[in-house]
This record gives C-alpha cells, sequence and structure tokens, in this order.
C-alpha cells in the first residue's frame, strides 16, 4: 500500500467519542487563558508593574495558551478528564495567593468585594469572550488538521466517518459559527439606513479570498496526489468553498429576511432540510450516490457531501447571527453580564435535551450530512465554549479588582459608571491603561490576521506530511514537530502584529 492510501486509512472509517469527552473538554482553551491572566496579575501584584517585555509574553503565551492543547490532544490525552480539574486547581493556587497577598490598606471583606464586583461597569463596545472564542477555535484546529496524521493523536478525536461527534467534527460547526459572530449584519448599527442589499454586495467581494484558496487548495492537492479523506466534502470540494458560499447564502438571506428572527431562519432550515433527509432518497444519495454503490461520476455526485451539508451549516450560521445580535445588546455592567451567563445556561440545557430527543427519534450527529442532530450539537456546544470564555473574562476581572492598577491584554477595560442624565448613551471612559497592553497578546496577534493564521497552517500542515513519515513518528518527535509548528506560526502572527500589518486584500 502506498503512503497516500496509508494516510487516507488512517483518518477513514472512525466513529469519534462521546459527547461527555468532548463536553469535559471545552473548559481547557478557558482554563489555560484564565492561567495566564492570574499569572499576569500575580506578576504586577510581586514587582509593581505589567510585564512588558516581548520576547517573555510571546513565551508565557505560548507555554500557557498553547502548548497545554498539544499535550492534551496527544500524549495526556488518556487523562483528559483529569486535565481541566489540575488547571483549574493551579488557577485557584495562583488565585489564593494573590488574595492573601493584598496590601493592607486595600484589604476589605470578600462580601463588601462581591458587592463591589457586581456594581462595576464594563467597556460596552469591546467583548473580549468573541475573540477568543473565534482565537481558540483556530488555534485548535491548527493543532488537530496536523496532530490527526500522527498516531498520538487518539482516533476518537477525528472526524467520524458517517454518524459520530469527534473533536474536529465540532471544530468545522465552530469555525461557522465563529465567522457568524461578527459578520457585517451583526456588527452593523440597528439604526443605519444603508441599502438592504449592500451587505450582500459586500460579501461577493470579501468571500474572493477564500474562493482563491479553495481553488489554490484544490490544484495543489490533486497535482502532489497529497492524501486526501473524499467523505468529507468530495473529490472537489473543500472546507473554503463552504465557508465561502454560507457567508453569501446567509448574506441573501439576512437581507430577506429581518435579522432579529435569523433564529427562526435557522430553525426552519434545519428542521425542513432533516424532513426531506428522513422523507426522501437524498440520505441515501449523500451516503452512497445515485446507483447505491458510492458513485463519484459527476459533479454532483463527486462532491454531494460539500454541497448538500451547506444547508447544514447554513442552519448554524443563521443561529449564530442570533447569537451575535444579543450579545451584542448593551450589557456594560457586570451584574448584566451576569445575567446574560444564566440565560444562555438556560438556553443550552434546553438545547441538550433537543438534541437528546432528535439522537434518540430522529437521527445520530452527522457532520457528513450536517443533519439537525449536528446543528443543535454545535450550537449548544459552542455556547458552552462561549460561557466558559465569559466566566474566565469575569473571575479575570474580579481579580484586578483585588490587585489595584494590574492589566490583563484582551480581557474587560473597566469603565466609569454612565452620567445619571445619559442614560441612553454608552459612553464609556476607560480606567487605567489596559489598551496598550494588547500589542503583547498572542490572543489580539493572531485576532488580526485569522485567516493569515488559518492558511499557514494548511500549508505547513501539507509540508510536514510531505517531508516526513507521520504515521510511524514516536511520541517525544511528535511533540517537537507539533510544538514547532505552531511556534513558527505563532511567531509569525505575533511579529505581524507587533508591526501592526494586517494582510487582508478585500
Amino acid at each position: 500500500m502506498s503512503q497516500k492510501h496509508l494516510k487516507e486509512a488512517f483518518i477513514s472509517n472512525l466513529n469519534g467519542t462521546s459527547l461527555l469527552e468532548i463536553s469535559l473538554g471545552l473548559p481547557l482553551a478557558p482554563l489555560c487563558l484564565l492561567c495566564r491572566g492570574l499569572l499576569l496579575i500575580l506578576y504586577y501584584q510581586h514587582y509593581g508593574k505589567p510585564l512588558r517585555s516581548r520576547k517573555y509574553s510571546l513565551l508565557l503565551d505560548f507555554l500557557v495558551l498553547v502548548s497545554p492543547l498539544v499535550f492534551s490532544c496527544t500524549v495526556l490525552s488518556p487523562i483528559i478528564f483529569f486535565m481541566p480539574t489540575i488547571i483549574a486547581a493551579f488557577c485557584a493556587g495562583i488565585f489564593s495567593k494573590i488574595y492573601s497577598q493584598r496590601k493592607h490598606e486595600t484589604r476589605v471583606p470578600f462580601r463588601q468585594i462581591v458587592k463591589d464586583f457586581q456594581k462595576m461597569y464594563l467597556d460596552p463596545e469591546y467583548i473580549p469572550a468573541i475573540t477568543a472564542f473565534r482565537v481558540y477555535v483556530n488555534v485548535l484546529t491548527s493543532i488537530s488538521i496536523l496532530a490527526v496524521d500522527f498516531p498520538q493523536y487518539p482516533r476518537r478525536y477525528a472526524k467520524a466517518e458517517t454518524y459520530g461527534t469527534g473533536v474536529m467534527d465540532f471544530g468545522v460547526g465552530a469555525f461557522i459559527f465563529g465567522n457568524a459572530l461578527v459578520c457585517p449584519e451583526v456588527r452593523q448599527k440597528s439604526y443605519g439606513t444603508q441599502p438592504k442589499f449592500s451587505n450582500l454586495a459586500r460579501q461577493f467581494f470579501s468571500v474572493w479570498p477564500l474562493i482563491f484558496l479553495g481553488v489554490g487548495r484544490l490544484l495543489s492537492v490533486k497535482s502532489i496526489e497529497y492524501h486526501e479523506h473524499t467523505s468529507e466534502y468530495g473529490v472537489h470540494w473543500n472546507f473554503f468553498f463552504t465557508l465561502a458560499f454560507v457567508r453569501l447564502a446567509a448574506s441573501l438571506l439576512l437581507a430577506i429576511f429581518p435579522k432579529n428572527h435569523s433564529w427562526i431562519v435557522a430553525i426552519n432550515l434545519a428542521v425542513l432540510y432533516q424532513l426531506i433527509l428522513n422523507t426522501t432518497s437524498l440520505k441515501m444519495f449523500i451516503l452512497h450516490g445515485s446507483n447505491g454503490r458510492d458513485t463519484r461520476v459527476g459533479f454532483l455526485n463527486a462532491n454531494r457531501e460539500g454541497l448538500l451539508s451547506l444547508f447544514g451549516y447554513l442552519a448554524i450560521y443563521m443561529a449564530s447571527v442570533q447569537v451575535g445580535l444579543c450579545l451584542l445588546k448593551c450589557r456594560n455592567s457586570v451584574k448584566g453580564w451576569l445575567q446574560a451567563v444564566c440565560s444562555l445556561l438556560l438556553t443550552v440545557l434546553v438545547l441538550f435535551l433537543f438534541l437528546h430527543v432528535s439522537q434518540a427519534h430522529v437521527d445520530p450527529v452527522s457532520r457528513r450530512m450536517a443533519n439537525l442532530s449536528y446543528c443543535i450539537w454545535v450550537v449548544a456546544h459552542c455556547l458552552t465554549f462561549f460561557i466558559c470564555f465569559v466566566v474566565t473574562d469575569l473571575t479575570l476581572v474580579f481579580t484586578k479588582l483585588l490587585v489595584k492598577g494590574s492589566s490583563v491584554p484582551c480581557c474587560w477595560n473597566v469603565v466609569k459608571p454612565p452620567n445619571a442624565s445619559k442614560k441612553r448613551e454608552t459612553e464609556a471612559v476607560p480606567i487605567g491603561r489596559e489598551g496598550k497592553l494588547s500589542h503583547i497578546c498572542l490572543i489580539s496577534a493572531i485576532n488580526k490576521n485569522q485567516l493569515l493564521f488559518f492558511l499557514l497552517a494548511n500549508v505547513m500542515t501539507g509540508t510536514v506530511n510531505i517531508l516526513i513519515d507521520t504515521i510511524h513518528s514516536k511520541a517525544a518527535f511528535t511533540l517537537c514537530i507539533l510544538h514547532l509548528y505552531m511556534f513558527l506560526n505563532c511567531l509569525i502572527m505575533y511579529i505581524l502584529h507587533a508591526k501592526n500589518i494586517v494582510l487582508k486584500f478585500w
């Protein structure tokens, strides 16, 4: 068997893992972010100044924000259930040290601190949890697309063949969800008087890099006979095409229907698509082709998974638009965000209930078809992931209250309370100089060039696979390669951010 066929077999015919394992793994990234923030606050408390060195900031960010995730999805995957507990215990230890070392003049009763915390006002123009969510989805995807080719990456985390819930199955849907959170329709002010189809026109210009990348990937994969998993998207289709067409279709729908009702459009899309799957031969066509023997003759047969799963991904995108609109409502206080977290938790519980019913009585989760169960699962887990980041940010805001003057990049800025006579205005006057620290934050660096980060990850993954026999690699070699790969990608983003370069051509 050739190397190409060996690698294709290595990532094929898999069944995923349990919903519980994926759910318990979701807090890992937010806990890493919390750990980094607490370490920076402890540093400020000890030395009386923030960490200014770019070299040490990059090293700290990589070792705390990225490296634990590489270990967790490879050699530490057998104890993945304990990893969140271990990191949470470490964070609790740092917090305890910060709390016990407060200056005597700033020591007030804990109950009073909690009351002051609930009354604090936050910058309403910036929601750091959205940035962290989108960046970490990108980082986790970048780790997985290379790690999956090594034996240390558990096969249960890879994409399931037809039915099942793998970590990478969730990553695809989360990427779509994260894109919708910051789409033009969400960011556009409600009082704007722009033409109805202006966003659609803008999307036509903004998706051309994705089309270009999709074509580039197609040509490069075919020309060098790179291994590919045909049942993921088809013979010619790939994720870049999916993202581009979903964005265009969503802009068209949002130009026709009120964006505040995008959740209704999402439900109708997902349910109608599932009804067609169950009541017609469409499901058999997706799984086995028009002749029932997995034919790939003709464009539709060749790319049936990629083309027809667009309906499911579009439903996820529309649901995320609704989430984005809800999040951008003016919540400028800690109390308001605590209420928002409770509302999101209730939504997640309802979605998990629907997921249980859908899996039991309709169809199990299938990324290949992007069916109803898959849509519910992705939205539920994305909301859970986002809630973890909001809780992380609120915890850091609370800790900064204990250490006056401390700052954490990519965290909420505390602002002065709005003037009582200007209740309808949302002017935010930042306290301190936290914004100036953004230049030494890896999260901000990746966020500035997200598409480039993802593109570099794909190019580096291909290069490593061409040069190295990944399937027979030892654990130590695998960890070295994965860390070098991620560090190079992060270093490039960091340098671009330090020089204030954004590579965006549209």
